[in-house]
C-alpha cells in the first residue's frame, strides 16, 4: 500500500508576477524546460527567482524510464538555431549561473553532444560572466560524445546515475549503473579540473545500505557534488511511491555523504539535480581554483 504524502512534501503555488513573465519568454522562444516537462515541485520557487534548466533538443525522449514524466516518441527534427535562443534567453534573464540538460536523442549519431557543445559557447559569446551546467544522457557509452562536450568546457558536468545498482535497469530505460558510472569516471580522466555532479532518488525500493554504496561507487568515480532527493510519482502511469524519507533522514544522508568526500552534497525532499543549483557552483568554483 502506498503511504500517504506528507506534510513536508507541500508546495506552496505561486503563478504570478516572475513565474508568468518567464513562462511567457520560453514561449516566445520556442524553449523548453525540464521545469515544466518532468513537472518540477520546485518550479514555483525557482521560476519567482528568475532561475530555470532548459532543455535542449526538442521534448521528445527517445527513452521511457519509469519515473520521468517528459514525453516519450521518436524526435523528428534537429533545432541548429537552438543553442542562440537558449543564450538569448539567459542575456534577457540576466543569469550568472545556468543549467543546460535534454532529452536523450538516441537517434542522433552524438546523442546531441555537439548541439550541448554549442549551446555552452553560444552563452558564453552573449555573456561571458555566465557559468554553465550541463546535465547529460549517457551518449550510450560513445566517449568521443562526452568528449565534446567537455571541450567546451562547462562549469559542471553532472550526469545523473539516478538510483541503486539493484534497481536501475527496472527503473531507468536503456541506461545502466555501470554505465555512468563510467561516463562519470571518463569526464574526470578527461578534464579533472572540471566538476563532476550526480543525483540519486530515495523513496523507490532501496534499502538504506544501497544508498551509501552508491555514495562508495560515485566516490570511486570521483564525483565531486551530489544531490539527493525524494521520488514523486508524477502521473498515475508512473512507478509508485514505497516510502516517504522524512527530513531528518536527509540530514542523515548528507551527513554519510560529506563524510565520504563529496566537496558538496544538497539532501532534502523536495531537492532536484539543479535545485540551489547556483549554490552548488560556489562549490564547483571553489573545486576548480583548488585543483589549479
Amino acid at each position: 500500500m502506498t503511504e500517504r504524502k506528507p506534510e513536508w512534501l507541500k508546495i506552496r503555488l505561486r503563478t504570478d508576477g516572475e513565474y508568468q513573465e518567464l513562462k511567457e519568454m520560453m514561449r516566445s522562444k520556442t524553449l523548453h524546460t525540464v521545469c515544466e516537462e518532468a513537472r518540477c515541485p520546485n518550479i514555483y520557487e525557482c521560476w519567482s527567482r528568475r532561475t530555470a534548466t532548459f532543455m535542449i533538443l526538442g521534448d521528445l525522449c527517445t527513452r521511457n524510464c519509469r519515473f520521468c514524466a517528459v514525453k516519450t516518441g521518436l524526435p523528428t527534427e534537429l533545432d541548429l538555431a537552438e543553442p542562440e535562443r537558449v543564450a538569448q534567453a539567459v542575456e534577457q534573464m540576466g543569469l550568472a549561473h545556468v543549467v543546460v540538460t535534454s532529452v536523450a536523442r538516441d537517434d542522433l549519431s552524438d546523442g546531441g553532444a555537439s548541439i550541448f557543445a554549442e549551446t555552452i559557447r553560444a552563452i558564453r559569446r552573449r555573456v561571458p560572466t555566465c557559468s554553465v551546467e550541463v546535465l547529460i544522457p549517457d551518449f550510450q557509452g560513445d566517449w568521443s560524445s562526452l568528449e565534446k562536450v567537455m571541450e567546451a568546457y562547462p562549469a559542471v558536468l553532472n550526469h545523473n546515475v539516478e538510483t541503486v545498482r539493484r534497481l536501475s535497469d527496472r527503473i531507468r530505460s536503456k541506461a545502466t549503473y555501470d554505465r555512468s558510472l563510467e561516463l562519470l569516471t571518463k569526464a574526470k580522466e578527461i578534464n579533472p579540473r572540471i566538476p563532476t555532479k550526480s543525483s540519486i532518488m530515495v523513496g523507490v525500493g532501496e534499502e538504506y545500505e544501497e544508498i551509501l554504496e552508491t555514495m562508495e561507487d560515485l566516490r570511486k568515480a570521483e564525483v565531486d557534488i551530489l544531490t539527493i532527493g525524494q521520488y514523486l510519482q508524477p502521473s498515475p502511469h508512473h512507478m509508485k511511491v514505497v516510502r516517504y524519507y522524512p527530513p531528518e533522514e536527509f540530514h542523515q544522508l548528507k551527513l554519510e555523504g560529506k563524510k565520504r568526500g563529496f566537496r558538496h552534497v544538497e539532501s532534502g525532499p523536495l531537492v532536484r539535480s539543479s535545485y540551489h543549483a547556483h549554490e552548488q557552483a560556489k562549490a564547483a568554483a571553489h573545486i576548480q581554483s583548488s585543483s589549479v
